[in-house]
């Protein structure tokens, strides 16, 4: 089972070079590169080359890129798109998606740039429509280079005149309702940013939130967020004893072919194993993004 981990998904401003270089020695899985909010109108060009600058010189590692472009709907997307899509990145991330059609357009406007299929969509899912036509936008990833889901939950709140409170039990349904799509078509789905840098009881409450709804990772403002971010979305110690337990008792030759095992006194069943088997995955591929990612 091969598994890329992406449990820290940071958002590093495309104008800042510093926090261009910067990124190369920080511990998140995956970067993303940004043109749209964190860049002020006038230095989107200059944002552009900086990026362009930067996947030009490398050592990035095993890091994930994603870049995020601004709209199509605005005076720069089209020209972010030309000039992002032939750098090597991971993704293009577009923002303020509505409907299937918003993804069937992006996923032309790549392929007319020649990218190489290697080259995957990401999405942000930021509005109320986004949310509502979630099945209809997950389902597009069988024809479309669409990948993965990026909750956007501060401009879902600003657009349904909502409020981000600690639980986040108005956005609960938003939340699961875009993981449930996209676990359904087998796309990636990360978490919103927690926006108070300074209170960290508060992000580490909703990393295990986002966790327990089944968000790959979590999208981060702040390179402090990233190592607690890290360790609550990495299976603990007791997950990982207990997985390997179960993967290694369904493995013995008196079990084959049983579907219900005792371990430890209780009753486990294939789909358990299969939970066993990737939280072992996942642990082996966190323990080898180690090895590398900080360079």
């Amino acid at each position: 089972m091969s598994i890329r981990p992406r449990r820290s998904v940071l958002y590093m401003p495309g104008s800042n070079a510093r926090a261009l270089e910067k990124a190369r020695t920080l511990a998140a899985d995956c970067l993303i590169l940004d043109l749209e909010d964190a860049v002020a109108p006038g230095a989107k060009a200059a944002a552009r080359e900086q990026i362009a600058q930067a996947l030009a010189a490398g050592g990035y590692g095993r890091r994930e890129i994603i870049i995020r472009i601004n709209g199509f709907d605005t005076e720069w997307g089209e020209d972010d798109l030309a000039a992002m899509a032939p750098l090597g990145a991971d993704a293009i991330l577009v923002p303020k998606v509505d409907d299937a059609a918003d993804i069937e357009t992006a996923s032309a406007k790549l392929d007319a740039t020649g990218a190489p299929d290697t080259l995957a969509l990401w999405v942000m899912m930021e509005t109320p429509l986004a949310v509502l036509n979630a099945r209809d936008i997950a389902e597009s990833a069988t024809r479309t280079r669409l990948a993965a889901f990026v909750m956007g939950t501060n401009d879902l709140a600003k657009e349904m005149l909502g409020h981000l409170t600690p639980g986040r039990t108005p956005f609960l349904g938003p939340l699961a309702t875009c993981a449930l799509a996209g676990r359904a078509y087998g796309l990636g789905i990360f978490d919103g940013v927690f926006n108070d840098i300074a209170d960290v009881d508060g992000f580490a409450a909703e990393c295990r939130q986002g966790r327990e709804i089944g968000f790959d990772g979590k999208t981060l403002i702040h390179p402090s967020q990233i190592a607690p971010c890290n360790d609550i979305f990495s299976p603990d110690d007791d997950e990982l004893t207990q997985a390997r337990k179960i993967v290694e008792a369904f493995e013995q030759p008196e079990n084959q072919g049983k579907a219900v095992i005792a371990v430890d006194g209780r009753m486990v069943e294939l789909l358990h194993a299969e939970i066993a088997r990737r939280t072992v995955a996942v642990a082996a591929a966190i323990e080898e993004m180690a090895e590398g990612a900080v360079q």
